[in-house]
Protein backbone atom coordinates (compact mmCIF):
# COMPACT_ATOMS: atom_id res chain seq x y z
CA UNK A 1 0.00 0.00 0.00
CA UNK A 2 2.80 2.37 0.91
CA UNK A 3 4.71 1.64 -2.32
CA UNK A 4 1.55 2.22 -4.36
CA UNK A 5 1.00 5.57 -2.60
CA UNK A 6 4.61 6.65 -3.29
CA UNK A 7 4.29 5.55 -6.92
CA UNK A 8 1.11 7.61 -7.37
CA UNK A 9 2.81 10.71 -5.94
CA UNK A 10 5.79 10.21 -8.23
CA UNK A 11 3.70 9.62 -11.37
CA UNK A 12 1.11 12.33 -10.75
CA UNK A 13 3.18 15.07 -9.11
CA UNK A 14 6.96 14.71 -9.15
CA UNK A 15 7.50 13.48 -12.72
CA UNK A 16 5.05 15.98 -14.36
CA UNK A 17 6.56 18.85 -12.35
CA UNK A 18 10.11 17.82 -13.30
CA UNK A 19 9.15 17.57 -16.97
CA UNK A 20 7.49 21.01 -16.83
CA UNK A 21 10.56 22.66 -15.29
CA UNK A 22 12.82 21.13 -17.94
CA UNK A 23 10.86 22.51 -20.89
CA UNK A 24 12.19 25.61 -22.62
CA UNK A 25 8.83 27.39 -22.60
CA UNK A 26 8.10 26.76 -18.91
CA UNK A 27 9.95 29.82 -17.61
CA UNK A 28 7.93 32.06 -19.94
CA UNK A 29 4.68 30.50 -18.73
CA UNK A 30 5.62 31.00 -15.06
CA UNK A 31 6.68 34.57 -15.80
CA UNK A 32 3.34 35.27 -17.49
CA UNK A 33 1.46 33.90 -14.46
CA UNK A 34 3.32 36.26 -12.14
CA UNK A 35 2.69 39.22 -14.46
CA UNK A 36 -1.04 38.49 -14.21
CA UNK A 37 -0.72 38.09 -10.43
CA UNK A 38 1.05 41.45 -10.12
CA UNK A 39 -1.67 43.15 -12.19
CA UNK A 40 -4.36 41.48 -10.08
CA UNK A 41 -2.76 42.64 -6.81
CA UNK A 42 -2.26 46.20 -8.12
CA UNK A 43 -5.95 46.43 -9.03
CA UNK A 44 -7.42 44.62 -6.02
CA UNK A 45 -8.44 45.86 -2.56
CA UNK A 46 -4.93 44.80 -1.47
CA UNK A 47 -3.24 47.32 -3.76
CA UNK A 48 -2.20 49.64 -0.89
CA UNK A 49 -0.66 46.76 1.07
CA UNK A 50 1.07 45.56 -2.10
CA UNK A 51 2.59 48.99 -2.71
CA UNK A 52 3.56 49.53 0.94
CA UNK A 53 5.30 46.16 1.11
CA UNK A 54 7.49 47.03 -1.89
CA UNK A 55 8.38 50.38 -0.26
CA UNK A 56 9.35 48.77 3.06
CA UNK A 57 13.05 49.34 3.86
CA UNK A 58 15.53 47.01 5.48
CA UNK A 59 19.32 46.88 5.71
CA UNK A 60 22.17 47.16 8.22
CA UNK A 61 23.14 49.66 10.91
CA UNK A 62 26.87 50.36 11.40
CA UNK A 63 27.92 52.90 14.07
CA UNK A 64 24.36 54.19 14.11
CA UNK A 65 24.38 54.85 10.37
CA UNK A 66 22.33 52.89 7.81
CA UNK A 67 24.32 50.70 5.43
CA UNK A 68 22.74 49.13 2.34
CA UNK A 69 19.36 50.24 3.64
CA UNK A 70 17.06 49.88 0.62
CA UNK A 71 13.41 49.21 -0.14
CA UNK A 72 12.19 45.72 -0.99
CA UNK A 73 11.76 46.83 -4.60
CA UNK A 74 15.34 48.17 -4.66
CA UNK A 75 16.72 44.91 -3.22
CA UNK A 76 14.87 42.97 -5.92
CA UNK A 77 16.01 45.21 -8.78
CA UNK A 78 19.62 45.68 -7.63
CA UNK A 79 20.09 42.47 -5.66
CA UNK A 80 18.15 39.58 -7.11
CA UNK A 81 18.42 40.91 -10.65
CA UNK A 82 22.19 40.98 -10.25
CA UNK A 83 22.01 37.19 -10.13
CA UNK A 84 19.96 37.29 -13.34
CA UNK A 85 22.67 39.39 -15.00
CA UNK A 86 25.35 37.09 -13.57
CA UNK A 87 23.76 34.16 -15.41
CA UNK A 88 23.49 36.35 -18.53
CA UNK A 89 27.22 37.04 -18.23
CA UNK A 90 27.99 33.33 -17.84
CA UNK A 91 25.91 32.55 -20.93
CA UNK A 92 27.63 35.30 -22.92
CA UNK A 93 31.10 34.03 -22.00
CA UNK A 94 30.14 30.45 -22.87
CA UNK A 95 28.72 31.58 -26.21
CA UNK A 96 31.91 33.49 -27.05
CA UNK A 97 34.12 30.54 -26.08
CA UNK A 98 32.29 27.61 -27.62
CA UNK A 99 28.79 28.63 -28.63
CA UNK A 100 26.93 30.60 -31.27
CA UNK A 101 29.22 33.64 -31.00
CA UNK A 102 32.50 31.74 -31.27
CA UNK A 103 32.87 32.46 -34.98
CA UNK A 104 31.30 35.83 -35.73
CA UNK A 105 31.59 35.21 -39.47
CA UNK A 106 28.94 32.51 -39.17
CA UNK A 107 26.54 34.66 -37.15
CA UNK A 108 26.79 37.95 -39.05
CA UNK A 109 23.08 37.84 -39.92
CA UNK A 110 21.63 37.63 -36.36
CA UNK A 111 24.34 39.94 -34.98
CA UNK A 112 23.56 42.68 -37.50
CA UNK A 113 19.83 42.03 -36.97
CA UNK A 114 20.28 42.47 -33.21
CA UNK A 115 22.18 45.75 -33.66
CA UNK A 116 19.59 47.18 -36.06
CA UNK A 117 16.88 45.81 -33.77
CA UNK A 118 18.26 47.97 -30.97
CA UNK A 119 19.00 51.14 -32.95
CA UNK A 120 15.65 51.42 -34.76
CA UNK A 121 13.48 51.24 -31.57
CA UNK A 122 15.67 53.83 -29.84
CA UNK A 123 15.40 56.13 -32.88
CA UNK A 124 11.61 55.76 -33.05
CA UNK A 125 11.28 56.50 -29.32
CA UNK A 126 13.38 59.64 -29.76
CA UNK A 127 11.22 60.62 -32.75
CA UNK A 128 8.35 61.08 -30.29
CA UNK A 129 10.37 62.40 -27.34
CA UNK A 130 13.52 64.18 -28.50
CA UNK A 131 14.04 67.47 -26.71
CA UNK A 132 11.62 66.53 -23.89
CA UNK A 133 12.35 65.59 -20.24
CA UNK A 134 11.47 61.95 -20.98
CA UNK A 135 13.93 61.52 -23.87
CA UNK A 136 16.21 59.60 -21.49
CA UNK A 137 13.91 56.58 -21.87
CA UNK A 138 15.22 55.72 -25.34
CA UNK A 139 16.82 52.53 -24.00
CA UNK A 140 13.49 51.02 -22.88
CA UNK A 141 12.31 49.61 -26.25
CA UNK A 142 15.74 48.28 -27.24
CA UNK A 143 15.63 44.93 -25.43
CA UNK A 144 14.12 41.53 -26.22
CA UNK A 145 12.77 39.22 -23.51
CA UNK A 146 14.29 35.88 -24.49
CA UNK A 147 12.17 33.88 -22.03
CA UNK A 148 8.85 35.05 -23.47
CA UNK A 149 10.04 35.02 -27.10
CA UNK A 150 11.40 31.48 -26.95
CA UNK A 151 8.31 30.33 -25.03
CA UNK A 152 6.17 31.36 -28.01
CA UNK A 153 8.55 29.66 -30.45
CA UNK A 154 8.54 26.38 -28.52
CA UNK A 155 4.74 26.48 -28.29
CA UNK A 156 4.75 26.12 -32.09
CA UNK A 157 6.98 23.05 -31.90
CA UNK A 158 8.23 21.61 -35.20
CA UNK A 159 6.33 24.23 -37.19
CA UNK A 160 9.30 26.55 -36.58
CA UNK A 161 12.56 25.35 -38.21
CA UNK A 162 15.63 24.80 -36.03
CA UNK A 163 17.51 27.50 -37.96
CA UNK A 164 14.86 30.04 -36.92
CA UNK A 165 15.26 29.10 -33.24
CA UNK A 166 19.04 29.48 -33.51
CA UNK A 167 18.59 32.85 -35.25
CA UNK A 168 16.30 34.16 -32.50
CA UNK A 169 18.48 32.80 -29.69
CA UNK A 170 21.65 34.34 -31.13
CA UNK A 171 19.85 37.63 -31.73
CA UNK A 172 18.64 37.67 -28.12
CA UNK A 173 22.15 36.91 -26.81
CA UNK A 174 23.63 39.88 -28.69
CA UNK A 175 20.62 41.93 -27.59
CA UNK A 176 21.41 41.11 -23.94
CA UNK A 177 25.02 42.17 -24.45
CA UNK A 178 23.87 45.44 -26.01
CA UNK A 179 21.46 46.09 -23.13
CA UNK A 180 24.21 45.54 -20.57
CA UNK A 181 26.44 48.04 -22.40
CA UNK A 182 23.62 50.60 -22.60
CA UNK A 183 22.95 50.29 -18.86
CA UNK A 184 26.66 50.62 -18.07
CA UNK A 185 27.22 53.66 -20.28
CA UNK A 186 23.98 55.61 -20.05
CA UNK A 187 22.02 54.59 -16.94
CA UNK A 188 24.42 55.17 -14.09
CA UNK A 189 24.30 57.85 -11.40
CA UNK A 190 27.17 59.89 -9.96
CA UNK A 191 30.24 57.71 -9.65
CA UNK A 192 32.34 57.23 -6.49
CA UNK A 193 35.74 56.41 -7.97
CA UNK A 194 37.03 55.24 -4.57
CA UNK A 195 34.36 52.54 -4.27
CA UNK A 196 34.74 51.73 -7.96
CA UNK A 197 38.48 51.19 -7.44
CA UNK A 198 37.73 48.82 -4.56
CA UNK A 199 35.32 46.86 -6.75
CA UNK A 200 37.87 46.66 -9.57
CA UNK A 201 40.46 45.49 -7.03
CA UNK A 202 38.23 42.57 -6.00
CA UNK A 203 37.59 41.86 -9.69
CA UNK A 204 41.36 41.76 -10.27
CA UNK A 205 41.69 39.30 -7.38
CA UNK A 206 39.08 37.05 -9.03
CA UNK A 207 40.90 37.30 -12.37
CA UNK A 208 44.22 36.45 -10.68
CA UNK A 209 42.64 33.43 -9.01
CA UNK A 210 41.40 32.30 -12.41
CA UNK A 211 44.89 32.60 -13.94
CA UNK A 212 46.41 30.74 -10.97
CA UNK A 213 44.02 27.83 -11.51
CA UNK A 214 41.60 28.37 -8.62
CA UNK A 215 38.40 26.43 -9.40
CA UNK A 216 36.57 26.74 -6.09
CA UNK A 217 33.21 28.47 -6.71
CA UNK A 218 33.06 29.68 -3.08
CA UNK A 219 36.24 31.72 -3.67
CA UNK A 220 34.56 33.55 -6.55
CA UNK A 221 31.23 33.78 -4.72
CA UNK A 222 32.68 35.50 -1.64
CA UNK A 223 34.81 37.93 -3.67
CA UNK A 224 32.08 38.52 -6.22
CA UNK A 225 29.24 39.24 -3.80
CA UNK A 226 31.07 40.57 -0.73
CA UNK A 227 33.55 42.57 -2.75
CA UNK A 228 32.67 43.41 -6.34
CA UNK A 229 28.86 43.64 -5.97
CA UNK A 230 28.86 45.70 -2.74
CA UNK A 231 31.55 48.07 -4.04
CA UNK A 232 29.76 48.66 -7.34
CA UNK A 233 26.42 49.07 -5.54
CA UNK A 234 27.86 51.92 -3.46
CA UNK A 235 29.90 53.40 -6.32
CA UNK A 236 26.97 54.71 -8.39
CA UNK A 237 27.48 52.29 -11.28
CA UNK A 238 24.54 49.92 -11.43
CA UNK A 239 25.22 46.75 -9.46
CA UNK A 240 24.07 44.49 -12.29
CA UNK A 241 27.17 45.54 -14.27
CA UNK A 242 29.34 44.07 -11.51
CA UNK A 243 27.50 40.77 -11.94
CA UNK A 244 28.32 40.62 -15.66
CA UNK A 245 31.97 41.55 -15.05
CA UNK A 246 32.25 38.94 -12.28
CA UNK A 247 30.82 36.30 -14.62
CA UNK A 248 33.49 37.10 -17.21
CA UNK A 249 36.33 36.09 -14.85
CA UNK A 250 34.81 32.75 -13.78
CA UNK A 251 37.05 29.89 -15.05
CA UNK A 252 35.75 28.19 -18.18
CA UNK A 253 38.10 25.21 -17.99
CA UNK A 254 37.72 22.16 -15.73
CA UNK A 255 40.09 20.90 -13.04
CA UNK A 256 40.69 17.66 -14.94
CA UNK A 257 40.55 17.18 -18.74
CA UNK A 258 37.91 14.99 -20.39
CA UNK A 259 40.35 12.20 -21.27
CA UNK A 260 41.57 11.90 -17.67
CA UNK A 261 37.97 11.91 -16.40
CA UNK A 262 36.97 9.12 -18.80
CA UNK A 263 39.93 6.99 -17.71
CA UNK A 264 39.15 7.60 -14.03
CA UNK A 265 35.46 6.72 -14.41
CA UNK A 266 36.30 3.51 -16.27
CA UNK A 267 38.70 2.49 -13.51
CA UNK A 268 36.18 3.26 -10.75
CA UNK A 269 33.42 1.44 -12.65
CA UNK A 270 35.55 -1.71 -12.76
CA UNK A 271 36.25 -1.36 -9.05
CA UNK A 272 32.54 -0.99 -8.34
CA UNK A 273 31.74 -4.12 -10.35
CA UNK A 274 34.39 -6.09 -8.44
CA UNK A 275 33.39 -4.76 -5.01
CA UNK A 276 31.57 -7.19 -2.74
CA UNK A 277 27.83 -6.51 -2.74
CA UNK A 278 25.05 -7.53 -0.34
CA UNK A 279 21.46 -8.69 -0.58
CA UNK A 280 19.84 -5.54 0.88
CA UNK A 281 19.05 -2.08 -0.52
CA UNK A 282 21.94 -0.30 1.19
CA UNK A 283 25.47 -0.26 -0.22
CA UNK A 284 28.64 -1.54 1.35
CA UNK A 285 31.21 1.01 2.65
CA UNK A 286 33.59 0.16 -0.22
CA UNK A 287 30.84 0.83 -2.78
CA UNK A 288 30.00 4.17 -1.13
CA UNK A 289 33.65 5.21 -1.25
CA UNK A 290 33.89 4.38 -4.95
CA UNK A 291 30.71 6.32 -5.77
CA UNK A 292 31.98 9.29 -3.75
CA UNK A 293 35.11 9.32 -5.91
CA UNK A 294 32.93 9.24 -9.06
CA UNK A 295 30.89 12.17 -7.76
CA UNK A 296 34.01 14.19 -6.85
CA UNK A 297 35.53 13.47 -10.24
CA UNK A 298 32.34 14.51 -12.02
CA UNK A 299 32.36 17.84 -10.23
CA UNK A 300 36.01 18.41 -11.12
CA UNK A 301 35.30 17.59 -14.78
CA UNK A 302 32.67 20.37 -15.07
CA UNK A 303 34.08 23.89 -15.63
CA UNK A 304 33.05 26.28 -12.82
CA UNK A 305 31.40 28.53 -15.43
CA UNK A 306 29.03 25.79 -16.61
CA UNK A 307 28.50 24.42 -13.10
CA UNK A 308 27.31 27.84 -11.91
CA UNK A 309 25.22 28.45 -15.02
CA UNK A 310 23.57 25.03 -14.80
CA UNK A 311 22.95 25.40 -11.06
CA UNK A 312 21.64 28.98 -11.10
CA UNK A 313 19.57 28.90 -14.29
CA UNK A 314 16.47 27.18 -12.79
CA UNK A 315 16.57 29.48 -9.74
CA UNK A 316 16.82 32.58 -11.95
CA UNK A 317 14.10 31.38 -14.34
CA UNK A 318 11.58 30.16 -11.78
CA UNK A 319 12.27 32.38 -8.76
CA UNK A 320 14.14 35.60 -9.54
CA UNK A 321 12.38 36.58 -12.78
CA UNK A 322 8.87 35.84 -11.39
CA UNK A 323 9.69 37.84 -8.23
CA UNK A 324 10.93 40.71 -10.41
CA UNK A 325 7.70 40.56 -12.41
CA UNK A 326 5.64 40.51 -9.21
CA UNK A 327 7.45 43.62 -7.94
CA UNK A 328 7.49 45.63 -11.17
CA UNK A 329 4.56 44.57 -13.37
CA UNK A 330 1.85 45.86 -11.06
CA UNK A 331 0.17 48.70 -12.94
CA UNK A 332 -2.96 49.99 -11.23
CA UNK A 333 -5.82 51.00 -13.52
CA UNK A 334 -8.27 51.69 -10.68
CA UNK A 335 -7.61 55.42 -10.28
CA UNK A 336 -5.68 55.90 -13.50
CA UNK A 337 -6.46 58.93 -15.59
CA UNK A 338 -6.15 57.58 -19.14
CA UNK A 339 -5.20 61.05 -20.36
CA UNK A 340 -1.88 60.70 -18.48
CA UNK A 341 -0.88 58.06 -21.02
CA UNK A 342 -0.95 60.66 -23.75
CA UNK A 343 0.45 63.50 -21.61
CA UNK A 344 3.81 62.89 -23.26
CA UNK A 345 5.34 60.50 -25.77
CA UNK A 346 6.52 57.77 -23.37
CA UNK A 347 3.70 55.27 -23.91
CA UNK A 348 3.44 55.72 -27.66
CA UNK A 349 7.23 55.93 -28.02
CA UNK A 350 7.78 52.63 -26.18
CA UNK A 351 4.89 50.94 -28.01
CA UNK A 352 6.01 52.01 -31.48
CA UNK A 353 9.66 51.49 -30.62
CA UNK A 354 9.06 47.85 -29.76
CA UNK A 355 6.20 46.99 -32.11
CA UNK A 356 7.43 48.93 -35.16
CA UNK A 357 11.12 49.57 -34.55
CA UNK A 358 12.12 46.01 -33.67
CA UNK A 359 10.56 44.31 -36.73
CA UNK A 360 11.60 47.14 -39.05
CA UNK A 361 15.18 47.06 -37.79
CA UNK A 362 15.53 43.27 -37.98
CA UNK A 363 13.92 42.96 -41.43
CA UNK A 364 16.06 45.83 -42.77
CA UNK A 365 19.20 44.21 -41.34
CA UNK A 366 18.45 40.84 -42.94
CA UNK A 367 17.70 42.45 -46.31
CA UNK A 368 20.81 44.67 -46.20
CA UNK A 369 23.09 41.84 -45.05
CA UNK A 370 21.93 39.60 -47.88
CA UNK A 371 22.19 42.38 -50.46
CA UNK A 372 25.78 43.15 -49.46
CA UNK A 373 26.70 39.45 -49.40
CA UNK A 374 27.82 39.51 -45.76
CA UNK A 375 25.32 36.85 -44.71
CA UNK A 376 22.50 34.68 -45.96
CA UNK A 377 19.38 33.13 -44.50
CA UNK A 378 19.00 29.40 -44.10
CA UNK A 379 16.86 27.82 -46.82
CA UNK A 380 14.25 26.91 -44.22
CA UNK A 381 13.81 30.56 -43.19
CA UNK A 382 11.36 32.34 -45.46
CA UNK A 383 10.69 36.06 -45.25
CA UNK A 384 7.47 35.25 -43.41
CA UNK A 385 9.51 33.34 -40.81
CA UNK A 386 11.93 36.25 -40.42
CA UNK A 387 8.98 38.62 -40.01
CA UNK A 388 7.44 36.37 -37.36
CA UNK A 389 10.71 36.21 -35.42
CA UNK A 390 11.15 39.97 -35.69
CA UNK A 391 7.74 40.53 -34.08
CA UNK A 392 8.57 38.06 -31.31
CA UNK A 393 11.70 40.14 -30.68
CA UNK A 394 9.35 43.04 -29.85
CA UNK A 395 8.41 41.22 -26.64
CA UNK A 396 10.59 43.34 -24.41
CA UNK A 397 9.15 42.63 -21.02
CA UNK A 398 11.88 41.86 -18.44
CA UNK A 399 14.77 43.99 -19.68
CA UNK A 400 12.51 46.85 -20.83
CA UNK A 401 10.86 46.97 -17.41
CA UNK A 402 14.29 46.96 -15.80
CA UNK A 403 15.54 49.88 -17.92
CA UNK A 404 12.29 51.73 -17.14
CA UNK A 405 13.14 51.70 -13.44
CA UNK A 406 16.60 53.12 -14.25
CA UNK A 407 15.46 55.73 -16.76
CA UNK A 408 12.64 57.38 -14.80
CA UNK A 409 12.01 58.42 -11.21
CA UNK A 410 8.40 59.48 -11.72
CA UNK A 411 5.70 56.86 -11.00
CA UNK A 412 3.65 58.37 -13.84
CA UNK A 413 6.47 57.74 -16.30
CA UNK A 414 6.82 54.19 -14.93
CA UNK A 415 3.13 53.56 -15.61
CA UNK A 416 3.29 55.09 -19.10
CA UNK A 417 6.30 52.96 -20.05
CA UNK A 418 4.83 49.78 -18.57
CA UNK A 419 1.56 50.21 -20.47
CA UNK A 420 3.59 50.70 -23.67
CA UNK A 421 5.64 47.57 -22.91
CA UNK A 422 2.51 45.50 -22.21
CA UNK A 423 0.74 46.70 -25.36
CA UNK A 424 3.71 46.08 -27.65
CA UNK A 425 4.68 42.75 -26.08
CA UNK A 426 1.15 41.34 -26.28
CA UNK A 427 0.56 42.47 -29.86
CA UNK A 428 4.08 41.47 -30.92
CA UNK A 429 3.62 38.02 -29.42
CA UNK A 430 0.26 37.54 -31.16
CA UNK A 431 1.54 38.75 -34.54
CA UNK A 432 4.71 36.68 -34.29
CA UNK A 433 2.78 33.56 -33.31
CA UNK A 434 0.34 34.00 -36.18
CA UNK A 435 3.07 34.60 -38.76
CA UNK A 436 5.09 31.57 -37.64
CA UNK A 437 2.00 29.36 -37.77
CA UNK A 438 1.86 28.00 -41.34
CA UNK A 439 -1.84 27.19 -40.96
CA UNK A 440 -2.76 30.88 -40.78
CA UNK A 441 -3.10 32.84 -44.01
CA UNK A 442 -1.88 36.43 -44.13
CA UNK A 443 -5.45 37.65 -44.72
CA UNK A 444 -6.69 35.80 -41.64
CA UNK A 445 -3.80 37.22 -39.59
CA UNK A 446 -4.77 40.77 -40.58
CA UNK A 447 -8.39 40.13 -39.55
CA UNK A 448 -7.28 38.60 -36.23
CA UNK A 449 -5.22 41.68 -35.44
CA UNK A 450 -7.75 44.31 -36.47
CA UNK A 451 -9.61 44.41 -33.16
CA UNK A 452 -6.55 44.56 -30.82
CA UNK A 453 -4.93 47.16 -33.08
CA UNK A 454 -8.03 49.37 -32.89
CA UNK A 455 -8.06 48.91 -29.12
CA UNK A 456 -4.42 49.94 -28.88
CA UNK A 457 -5.01 53.02 -31.01
CA UNK A 458 -7.92 54.09 -28.82
CA UNK A 459 -6.14 53.29 -25.56
CA UNK A 460 -2.87 55.11 -26.23
CA UNK A 461 -4.10 58.30 -27.85
CA UNK A 462 -1.51 60.61 -29.37
CA UNK A 463 -2.13 64.36 -29.25
CA UNK A 464 -0.33 66.54 -31.75
CA UNK A 465 1.74 68.11 -28.95
CA UNK A 466 3.29 64.74 -28.12
CA UNK A 467 5.11 64.60 -31.46
CA UNK A 468 7.88 67.22 -31.41
CA UNK A 469 8.98 66.36 -34.95
CA UNK A 470 6.02 67.31 -37.13
CA UNK A 471 5.97 65.10 -40.19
Amino acid sequence: MRELYQKNIENRLIIPMTQFLQREKSSGIVLAVFVVLALALANSPLRDEYSQFLEHHFGFIVDGKPLLNFSVEHWINDGLMSMFFFVVGLELKREFIGGELRDLRKVVLPVVAAIFGMLFPAAIYLLFNIGTPVAHGWGIPMATDIAFALAVVYMLGDRVPVSAKIFLTTLAIVDDLGSVMVIALFYTSHISFFNLAIGLGFLLAMFTGNRLGVKNVWFYGVLGIGGVWVAFLTSGIHATISAVLAAMVIPADSRIPESAFIARVKKLTRQFEQAEANDVRTLEPEQLEILSKVKAGSIQAIPPLQRLEHGLHPFVSFVIMPVFALANAGVSFVDMDVTTLSANGVAIGVTCGLLVGKPLGILSAVWLTEKTGLGRRSRSMSWRTVAGLSFLASIGFTMSMFVTMLAFDSPENHTQAKVGIFAASILGGIIGYRLLNPNRSLGRICLDLLLPSCFLTAFVRLPASALPLHL
